[in-house]
């Protein structure tokens, strides 16, 4: 995941301060010039550096910080408050027509994504809004640019309109305009050809491309591992095209993310989603302020809350609540719970998601081989439809047998029968609202209590709805 360096270095930055009982302008200084290295180091553009250290001094040198009885974490505070400054405030939402069709141009250099975000977006808007997006193929100089996008047209179930590579792109794009108002497509999304680097033939092609179609939304789409460069690449297609939104890309590739903490406030325009892996559905609003808690290792429990309710079944969710309370969470549950975390992406992203754990050193270089996952698997499969229903009857002989279907070592097995107790123990606890233990996991910051408040919320929620079930069977 990005940032990670930058995390590291101003945790450690921070964690000065913290150590610290009273904090002196020396002290402040000493920080600010740790901060500004890392931020320089993470390819924020330079200007962008310049004012945010200035603006944090600022902030911190105040009575108000220096003489109350927690300066570090006032300083913490004024850190992240001007990271979501220089972020954008708050997410900004996809403009649309009063009229159909919303007309979205994608724009961007060659290999940056425009593509693949093109059909992720068009998937984001059949999938939560219900759309009925069209896709108009209008790259016709990149080898496979076409092929690529019907590949990706027939993935996500959306139709792609195309006239081959010997048409003008205007011509393509007038015709695909003119077929998604006979269809009534409430959502036409432009793929636009790239180049390794910005020139007047394209910018051409696209300015005419832009007059005919007139989009509501002109949206960039720009690569986050090419850090500095990124920035200047948006200003390049801002001051031809006017952008309204940015897309940053491959934020879970190996990235300084500097081009996240330098866009908006180099351009002036927000960035509106971010790229995180090749799945269709691996495209997020961006959240400046949860992006600044991710930064800060604070964590961000609202986005692994929201990615839970979306990839979780809401009546599958009901009945583990139930299950979770009876103490009858079975190995059937735990397959099926293994398959929908998995759909949420890599095991150590969500885990940094959760308060405390972006840079807990025993986490710090964690990452889960998806073969472990299917070795749990295997162990499970090769258990009897009794023993998967009641755990507790595995004895000796039976995790020997177990061990020898599965081809698992004995030990692996014994590990992981204990390990499913534990969980289904603390899960247990969870469920009745007694979250004794999870503290520290958990954190007492803002976010920490957000995600006690959202348990707390789902344990009323699900003792409501139990009740509701209870009183309908009386009658």
């Amino acid at each position: 995941m990005a940032f990670e360096g930058l995390t590291e270095r101003l945790q450690n930055a921070i964690g000065k301060l913290r150590r610290k009982g009273k904090v002196s302008e020396a002290d402040v200084k000493e920080v600010m010039r740790e901060i500004r290295l890392a931020l320089l180091e993470s390819d924020v553009n330079f200007k962008v550096v310049k004012d945010f250290v200035k603006t944090v001094r600022t902030r911190a040198v105040g009575a108000e910080v220096l003489e109350s009885l927690t300066p570090a974490q006032q300083i913490v505070k004024i850190v992240n408050e001007e990271l979501v400054k220089v972020m954008g405030e708050e997410a900004t939402p996809l403009n649309k027509s009063p009229k159909i069709p919303t007309v979205i141009m994608m724009v961007g250099l060659q290999g940056a994504g425009k593509t693949t975000t093109a059909g992720k977006l068009a998937n984001r808007l059949k999938t939560e809004q219900n759309a009925r997006p069209l896709m108009i193929a209008a790259d016709i100089y990149r080898p496979a640019a076409i092929d690529q996008l019907k590949t990706v047209g027939q993935e996500i179930d959306v139709p792609v309109f195309e006239l081959g590579t010997e048409v003008d792109p205007v011509e393509i794009v007038r015709q695909g305009m003119e077929l998604a108002k006979e269809k009534k497509n409430d959502y036409v999304l432009i793929d636009t050809a790239g180049r390794l680097q910005i020139d007047e033939k394209l910018m051409d092609e696209l300015v005419q491309i832009k007059e005919l179609a007139t989009p509501d939304e002109i949206l960039l789409t720009v690569d986050a591992m090419t850090g500095q460069n990124a920035v200047e690449v948006a200003q390049g297609f801002n001051d031809q095209l006017d952008v309204t939104g940015v897309v940053l890309t491959k934020l879970d590739g190996d990235t300084r993310g500097g081009a996240a903490l330098s866009i908006r406030a180099v351009t002036g325009k927000p960035i509106k989603f971010i790229g995180q892996g090749e799945k269709m559905t691996a495209l997020d609003v961006f959240y400046p302020d949860r992006m600044a808690s991710r930064i800060l290792g604070m964590g961000d429990m609202l986005t692994l809350i929201e990615k839970a309710q979306k990839d979780f079944d809401e009546k599958k969710a009901e009945e583990l609540a139930d299950k979770m309370r009876e103490n009858s969470f079975d190995f059937n549950d735990f397959l099926d719970q293994m398959e929908q975390v998995q759909n949420m992406g890599p095991i150590e992203d969500i885990m940094k998601m959760i308060p405390g754990m972006a840079n807990n050193p025993a986490l710090k270089n964690i990452k889960v081989d998806p073969k472990d996952m299917e070795h749990t698997k295997a162990i499970v499969y090769s258990m009897t439809p009794q023993e998967r229903e009641d755990p507790d009857i595995l004895n000796p002989s039976r995790r020997r047998r177990i061990a020898a279907g599965s081809g698992r070592p004995i030990q692996e097995v014994n590990r992981m029968i204990k390990q499913f107790k534990q969980m289904r123990d603390m899960m247990q606890k969870m469920s009745k609202g007694n979250f004794s233990g999870m503290e520290g996991l958990l954190g007492d910051g803002l976010s920490g209590k957000l995600a006690k408040m959202s348990m707390n919320r789902m344990v009323r929620k699900n003792k409501k709805r139990k009740l509701q079930r209870l009183r309908k069977r009386r009658k």
